[in-house]
């Protein structure tokens, strides 16, 4: 409920500070899990890759945020859970491979830290993929912050990973996440 509240609070913000076009949510399934893997150029990209999406879309977010109880339960509520910076726990990790097992959607920025989006990636979010079976949605985030000024968000097709399945070697997983990454790197050139 309060999910909901927020995110029709959110569209009606985006619609009128920064009219924010989205294309491609076809490519988001309707039921089962799903990792939208996005760019990540601003602190307020979460909102972005969520706020067209009909479903809840959960995220990684730092453990300082959850330091003071209130906003801790107010993220919670929101479907963010914590993750120690400087590394993922695993702890993080179990809980998002969960939520995906349980058919949930979770955005996620393989780059790890805000970036123009043509950074190495990071190989958690492949890991992640590889180990739940969820459809791998690449995000692109175009454009800049500017009240008042249009930016856009692109969900493109869903990346194949099916032929690192069954091996999560470092190689492997190296090669998956430069596969997520060109995509992403993709959209963002399109534009």
């Amino acid at each position: 409920m309060l999910y909901r509240f927020c995110r029709m609070l959110l569209r009606f913000i985006f619609a009128t500070m920064f009219p924010l076009k989205a294309e491609g949510l076809e490519h988001i399934p309707a039921q089962g899990s799903a990792l939208l893997c996005s760019n990540h150029i601003s602190n307020i990209d979460p909102t972005t890759v969520g706020v067209k999406v009909n479903r809840k879309v959960h995220y990684m977010a730092k453990a300082e945020l959850f330091s003071f109880r209130p906003i801790g339960a107010f993220l919670r509520a929101l479907g963010a859970f914590p993750v120690k910076r400087g590394g993922v726990s695993k702890e993080s990790i179990r809980m998002a491979l969960q939520l995906l097992k349980d058919g949930n959607v979770m955005g996620i920025f393989p780059e790890g830290t805000r970036n123009s989006g043509d950074g190495m990636g990071k190989k958690g979010a492949a890991m992640i993929a590889l180990r739940s079976g969820a459809a791998v949605i690449p995000v692109a985030i175009i454009g800049k912050y500017r009240p008042f000024r249009p930016i856009k968000i692109v969900y493109g097709k869903p990346v194949d990973l099916s032929e690192f399945i069954g091996d999560s070697s470092p190689d492997v997983l190296e090669r998956a996440t430069e596969k997520i990454m060109v995509s992403i790197r993709e959209l963002v050139r399109k534009g």
